[in-house]
């Protein structure tokens, strides 16, 4: 992904007033014309790499100072934070954010520090809310977690051979913990449990694969990795006590799958294949839920990847997972029904992966154009086993190269409206529309 020009307007003038300079002034040291800086300081010229250089070492200037934005997000940052149902009247849409960050880019920061803030410190009825928020101000990348799974795994040589036995392995080796499969009436309405009575980790019968091996890497996440978890909890300063429970698991979750995952080797893969979704679950022995989960989180400084969005529903339709990752999706988990959309059909259609170009944006004037795959995938209940709804969305001008979208078309005029309009109440954003044709 490639970066836009470098717009530095704002940061320029705050070094010029710092330095208690005119423009003629500072032009006149920059070597160029007061006209064309003041063009650069108003965004309408990026700041090419000479003048950076002069910049640089007329005024030991800081270069790191021109990216503060990306320490709220940038724009998608703002964009989830003004999601917020607080704000759904005033139709902010995203080029009003543009603005706003291009021209007070400290006046920004101060919004989204005081609306972070503001999560942590009121009393909230919404733990799940609170932690998904905590992982959202991450846009679900968490660096140290990834690094420590990479380092680990690269020790492991998880690479090759057998991925259960080499985790099992490390178990033994290293906390003498042995990995015992039982039946499910012995372990009913469980998946695992770590018994330290008998030194062992027990897991259902029920679970496939996969679902073992997740378990194990999960294990290890959380007997190897819990310092860094733990700090990652404080830091997220989630009042309830509940929250912080959600998030830590959340957090253990992601530890597991970047080890079942290496950041890296699994991005190389992503690329090489163009994000083929049946050949990245067989090349990692994941099922699609754990794949499209990691997906979101391909947002390493100069090794990132596309930026996904995931979703699961329940076969009533009700959403019960959402993660933007960087998409800069906004998504209410209650309250939306949108029956022409690809996650409801995928229930007929089992195990089938269906894709669908579809035009959204909560809490947005104008809809975005996304592109969206869908399919189904079982886990393990008490008694049965029960189905879910997967979904993952990409900005469709990402997705011209993406291996499932062949054939599909990503003209915006081929979307499909998801919300709009609304013939009950006639709100362009309406979360309950009647329900729309099916596209599939």
């Amino acid at each position: 992904m490639t970066d836009s020009s470098l717009l530095a307007g704002p940061s320029l003038r705050r070094l010029r007033k710092r330095e208690g300079l005119t423009q003629a002034a500072m032009a006149a040291s920059l070597g160029i014309s007061p006209s064309y800086l003041n063009l650069i300081e108003r965004n309408q010229r990026p700041l090419s790499a000479r003048v950076l250089v002069q910049v640089i070492e007329r005024f030991d200037f800081d270069p790191r100072d021109i990216r503060e934005d990306e320490a709220i997000g940038g724009v998608d940052g703002l964009a989830r934070r003004m999601a917020d149902k607080r704000f759904a009247d005033l139709g902010i849409d995203r080029e009003e954010l543009r603005e706003f960050l291009s021209v007070a880019p400290q006046a920004a920061a101060a919004f989204a520090r005081l609306y972070d803030n503001s999560d942590a410190t009121t009393p909230s009825d919404d733990p799940a809310g609170d932690a998904r928020r905590a992982v959202e101000r991450w846009q679900n990348h968490f660096p140290d977690l990834d690094h420590a799974a990479e380092e680990l795994s690269d020790q492991l040589r998880l690479s090759r051979g057998d991925l259960a036995a080499a985790l099992s392995e490390r178990l033994r080796e290293k906390h003498r913990l042995t990995v015992r499969i039982l039946p499910a009436d012995v372990m009913p309405g469980m998946m695992a449990r770590l018994d330290l009575h008998a030194r062992q980790l027990q897991i259902s019968e029920m679970l496939g694969g996969a679902a073992r091996r997740y378990q194990i890497a999960r294990q290890i996440a959380v007997l190897e990795h819990r310092d860094l978890i733990e700090t990652l909890v404080e830091g997220a300063n989630i009042a309830s006590s509940e929250g912080r429970d959600k998030f830590r698991e959340h957090v253990t979750n992601y530890a597991a799958s970047s080890l079942l995952m290496p950041y890296s080797r699994f991005l190389r893969a992503c690329e090489q294949t163009g994000y083929d979704l049946a050949v990245l679950t067989r090349r990692f022995t994941v099922s699609l839920e754990q794949l499209a989960d990691r997906l979101t989180t391909l947002q390493r400084v100069g090794e990132r990847g596309l930026p996904f969005f995931c979703a699961r529903f329940g076969r009533t339709g009700r959403m019960i997972h959402f993660i933007a990752g960087a998409s800069g999706a906004a998504y209410p988990l209650e309250g939306a029904r949108w029956p022409a959309w690809v996650p409801y059909a995928a229930f007929e259609r089992r195990g089938s992966l269906l894709t669908q170009s579809v035009l959204f944006g909560e809490g947005e004037a104008i809809p975005r154009h996304w592109f969206t795959m869908a399919s189904t995938f079982e886990i393990s209940g008490e008694a049965c086993l029960s189905r879910r709804a997967v979904v993952l969305g990409i900005e469709a001008r990402y997705a011209e190269n993406l291996a499932d979208a062949r054939g599909v078309s990503l003209d915006p005029l081929d979307a499909i409206p998801l919300g709009t309009p609304c013939k009950a109440c006639g709100k362009v954003n309406c979360l309950t529309p009647a329900p729309g044709r099916m596209a599939l």
